[in-house]
Parts: C-alpha cells; structure tokens; sequence
C-alpha cells in the first residue's frame, strides 16, 4: 500500500512491497497527488521488495514531471541491496539520487 506524507518541505512517497505489473497503474494513481504538491520527491523504498519493469517506468515517469517538468528534485530512499542491484543494471542508479539502506 502507497503512503504519500509531507515531512520538512518535501513530499515522501512510501512505496509497498512490490511494484509489479498487476499493481502499477494503481501505484501511479496513487502517487499522482503527489506530483501535483511538490517538486522534492522522496520516494522511500523500505517496504520494495520487488520492482518489475513497469514499476521502473513509473519511476522514470515520476523523474520526467518531477526533474523536468516541474524543475525539481527526486531522490529513491532506503532501497536494499536487490533492488539497487536492479536499479545499477537498468542504468537508474546512473540517473537518480539513490540511498541505500
């Protein structure tokens, strides 16, 4: 289940334990109000467990309205050693601000 909370001028996104195929377009809807308030994103990953390919293309969704769109800042938190290994292949480390637990 998706959190959205405001904590010190930023919106934090706490994520589930999965964002698979058969919960992603509920995870987007979900965090849409959340792009709509603010423009520093706090996506905490400390329940995400797993991460499909479509949960990625949310996030590089999110970064686009975010980053681009909005001129702001969006950083993945406490992401544990399987999804970092993940999100290191897929070249996302790369591109986000990312902090392991």
């Amino acid at each position: 289940m998706t959190q959205i909370l405001k904590e010190d001028g930023k919106t934090i996104i706490k994520t589930g334990e999965r964002i698979d195929t058969l919960n992603a377009a509920q995870f987007e809807t979900d965090i849409q109000p959340a792009l709509e308030q603010g423009v520093n994103l706090d996506i905490d990953c400390t329940a995400l467990n797993y991460i499909s390919s479509s949960g990625l293309r949310i996030f590089q969704s999110t970064a686009r309205t975010v980053v681009r769109s909005l001129g702001g800042q969006i950083k993945i938190t406490h992401v544990n050693d399987d999804i970092f290994e993940i999100l290191k292949m897929t070249g996302f480390a790369r591109h986000f601000n990312v902090e392991r637990i």
